[in-house]
């Protein structure tokens, strides 16, 4: 199966064959090209109600990631034994929250979300941030991920440090 995307919104215009290409680079960058996943994309209006239900945060916000292994260690890829077992999880994409911090900052959409997407795929391997040591470890996964990509593609992403900083 690989990937299902999905775009949910109507807010924000979406070039969906990029964003799954990117998807693909992350998926290989990391070894979980044999994982299943889901890249659900959303508004504000759904990202914040799955927010609220989950986190109990009443604000929108850039991604929310639903790990297939919940108590995945950070940096260790899952060991499944039947082939329902290739999952990752999902991942609902805040694509509307991410344009607008794209307007603020003067960013390039696509590249947000590439940004955002590679965060969303750390939490789905066991990164978190909760505590300054867990954000220092997932921010250095990041970076090492995106040099990765940009090597890989010609771009210059960096990860978005102020959406730790929030989230936590």
């Amino acid at each position: 199966m690989g990937v299902v995307l999905r775009n949910l919104q109507k807010v924000v215009s979406l070039r969906r064959a990029r964003l799954r290409k990117d998807i693909d680079t992350l998926r290989h960058i990391l070894g979980v090209h044999k994982f299943d996943m889901g890249i659900i994309c959303v508004d504000n209006r759904r990202i914040q109600q799955i927010n609220n239900m989950y986190r109990k945060k009443n604000v929108p916000t850039d991604v929310l990631s639903f790990p297939f292994y919940e108590d995945l260690r950070p940096g260790k890829l899952p060991c499944p034994i039947h082939r329902d077992e290739l999952n990752l999880g999902d991942i609902f994409l805040g694509v509307e929250f991410v344009m607008k911090q794209c307007q603020e900052d003067s960013l390039d959409l696509h590249g947000a979300l590439t940004i955002t997407m590679a965060h969303g795929i750390c939490h789905l391997l066991g990164y978190r941030h909760e505590t300054e040591e867990e954000w220092t470890e997932m921010l250095q996964r990041e970076e090492y991920i995106l040099s990765e990509y940009n090597r890989l593609t010609g771009s210059h992403l960096q990860p978005l440090m102020k959406r730790c900083t929030q989230d936590r």
